[in-house]
């Protein structure tokens, strides 16, 4: 086997090629710089299309070179020959796909005594773009075009793609008319084929030669015929000849009678007679996979030379890429759009407006490209003003995670409305998780605050500990049970009541706040910890900061490298409410029970100095407990509330819930939740574990 060593033509497009300015905005593909002259035998020239091949062992416009002496030549065999100069690095081709440029003082341009293009029979001026000569200028092209489009992800990107590999190095402009709207992978579009006009772009100018700047084509006085082709919107009618050529899918040139009857349907009479006649325009089909989706039309001046026999095929690549791509371009935005309303049906849209506490969050996806993930919050409110925060993270951050987490909100939700406790609610959790399946891991965080008592009962399922922020300023982790994740099965799961005095913060969270590739979960935790109590400082020991400013500033300590996960995060500011605020009676199930409450009210509401609400709440509370003690068994609560609306609380222990209902002109009861909705602000009825609450509220001045 032959030693000698074989360089490979360079299809990169790393440098460009020495003395070509690699911006250079020249339009159509100039030739090949021809080999340089030397001895000894060479390899044949590709031969051209039209044109007779050369003869064996000679190259035109000299004698035979020596193929291991020719710097030029894609078979040169460096360190062969007595005078051969070292192994240097080669000239490449000019990046993105434009084509190689001759030398300065070079002119490629095979010219006839009279100054005609021998091949094209049009005249041109040195220095002037020149048609590609040889089919390794198609195939660079081809390649290197195709790969810029194939770097857009969505749609206006893989146009935007086509349009700017084409122009100026294969036309002087190009009109891109996709279908409105795009079918999205196996539906079928109804209604007629109406094409829209979704980019076009022009060569605005050319290289002056002669005075090294640019100059325009055409004076501004005398626009381009191109400037006035295309319409915005075009209907193909069945049968029409804009329906066959689409239907053909081929690229065509438009001087075929089928294409130029077809123009004026696409573009406007106006703009199909701008068109340039002769060989200067191709009409792509763009094909996805299942149906045409488009169609490209590909323009040179009348001052160019014209497209060839071997541009169609070109063409018809640049169409096949770009329409595939934005096929799969739509399909992507279709599945974004999916994650996206996914992800926001799963999270709630608004937190809710519970007494005794404000609440903030925050949500961060993994990344743009996956805006879905595992990670949730939730805040409930529970009867006796009571509210439920909730955090939880699912394995992963796919479609999959987030339909699991998604099943286990809702699950969360249900429990909370029986009114089990934390532990209770993480142990459901987990049997629902084993039910979804063996490999539905989760962990979560359950914690009941109640602001009348100033309490918060946590249970952890294998979540980061929450950090609590009290008002002077002091951050603290607090110790809770980490217990096992959701889904592990056959463990139990410990509740802790700690106090929650008024002014400080909580502070939930998923692990992708603290922990990343470049720190632990505890280091995070504590920097964590650090970022809390430093904010808190600038702020002064007597006023907390505020709940938003507070999430943003926990989010601004990740740095570049620590987004590994999603981020869920919820802020609850403990408000509580005063006991002062507060009155709270129990009332034995007799007769004279409404009659009893009906009194408490108004001496409670006289000591608030509200006497004005007296008559709307003695009719209310009457109505409500006359129910409660109709069918209780044990003593009835009723607890009155004053933050910014006054609320009115009544318990028993039936579990059957009231319903609202039309009562009928002869009936003798049945009024009494008709009254409540029509005079209360809100009411509504909750059961618990023990029985039920029936609770009402009034606006108050």
């Amino acid at each position: 086997m032959d030693s000698t060593r074989v360089t490979e033509q360079p299809t990169s497009f790393e440098r460009p090629q020495p003395g070509v300015d690699p911006a250079d905005p020249r339009g159509a593909f100039l030739r090949s710089p021809a080999p340089t002259a030397g001895t000894g035998a060479a390899l044949p020239a590709q031969g051209r299309s039209g044109g007779e091949p050369p003869a064996p062992g000679a190259v035109s416009g000299g004698p035979a070179p020596d193929a291991g002496n020719v710097p030029g030549s894609e078979h040169s065999q460096p360190g062969v020959g007595p005078d051969a100069e070292p192994d240097t690095p080669r000239p490449r081709p000019a990046p993105d796909g434009i084509p190689v440029q001759p030398a300065d003082g070079q002119d490629r341009v095979d010219r006839a005594p009279d100054g005609k293009d021998r091949r094209t029979g049009q005249v041109t001026r040195p220095g002037r773009p020149t048609p590609m000569r040889r089919d390794g200028d198609r195939l660079r092209f081809v390649g290197a075009a195709t790969r810029r489009i194939a770097r857009g992800i969505d749609l206006d990107e893989i146009v935007m793609g086509l349009c700017r590999a084409t122009v100026p190095t294969f036309s002087d402009a190009i009109l891109v008319y996709l279908r409105d709207p795009l079918p999205v992978g196996d539906e079928r579009p109804t209604g007629p084929l109406v094409l829209r006009l979704r980019r076009t772009d022009r060569i605005p100018a050319e290289r002056d030669t002669e005075g090294g700047g640019f100059m325009p084509i055409a004076p501004p006085e005398q626009p381009s015929e191109l400037d006035s082709v295309g319409e915005e919107l075009c209907t193909v009618r069945p049968g029409s000849a804009l329906a066959e050529v689409l239907r053909g899918v081929r690229p065509v040139f438009t001087d075929a009678p089928a294409a130029r009857a077809a123009l004026p349907e696409l573009l406007g009479e106006e703009g199909a007679a701008a068109v340039p006649d002769g060989q200067r325009a191709v009409l792509a089909p763009l094909r996805g996979r299942r149906r045409v989706i488009g169609a490209a039309l590909f323009l040179r001046r009348p001052e160019r030379v014209p497209f060839e026999a071997d541009d169609l095929l070109v063409a018809a690549q640049l169409a096949t890429h770009s329409a595939l791509g934005i096929d799969k371009a739509v399909l992507y935005g279709r599945e974004a759009y999916i994650a996206d309303e996914l992800q926001r049906t799963m999270l709630p849209e608004t937190l809710p407006h519970c007494t005794g506490v404000r609440l903030a969050s925050r949500y961060l996806p993994a990344a743009e490209t996956a805006r879905v993930g595992g990670d949730w919050y939730d805040a409930i409110p529970l009867p006796g003003s009571r509210v439920a925060l909730v955090v939880g993270d699912v394995m992963g951050h796919s479609m999959t995670s987030a339909a699991i987490m998604g099943q286990l909100r809702t699950t969360a939700q249900t429990l909370a409305g029986l009114d089990l406790p934390p532990q209770e609610v993480l142990h459901h959790l987990d049997e629902q998780a084993q039910r979804l399946g063996v490999d539905r891991m989760a962990t979560c965080l359950y914690a009941v605050y109640d602001p009348v008592a100033h309490r918060i009962t946590i249970a952890n399922a294998g979540h980061p500990p929450p950090v609590l922020l009290h008002l002077g300023g002091r951050a603290e982790v607090l110790r809770v049970p980490a217990g096992a994740p959701i889904g592990v099965g056959g463990v139990d799961f410990e509740a802790v009541e700690l106090e929650a005095p008024a002014g400080a913060t909580l502070l939930l969270y998923t692990d992708g706040l603290v922990e990343s590739r470049l720190r632990d979960v505890w280091t995070g935790i504590e920097q964590l910890r650090e970022k809390l109590a430093a904010t808190a400082q600038l702020t002064g020991p007597d006023h907390p900061p505020p709940l938003e400013a507070l999430c943003d500033e926990v989010l601004d300590m990740l740095g570049p490298g620590d987004r590994d996960d999603d981020i869920a995060l919820l802020a609850a500011r403990f408000d509580g409410i005063a006991p002062n605020d507060v009155a709270y009676w129990f009332l034995e199930p007799e007769d004279a029970a409404p009659g009893r409450a009906r009194r408490l009210a108004r001496r409670q509401l006289s000591r608030w100095g509200m006497d004005e609400l007296s008559d709307s709440v003695e009719l209310l509370v009457s109505e409500v407990v006359t129910n409660a003690v109709r069918y209780a068994s044990r003593p009835v609560t009723l607890r009155l509330l004053r933050t910014d609306v006054l609320r009115c609380e009544v318990g028993d222990d039936v579990p059957q819930l009231p319903r609202l209902r039309q009562a009928r002109a002869t009936d003798e009861g049945g009024r009494g939740l008709y009254l409540v909705n029509r005079l209360a602000r809100r009411w509504g009825a909750t059961r618990l574990s023990t029985g039920k609450v029936v609770w009402f509220e009034l606006n108050h001045g």
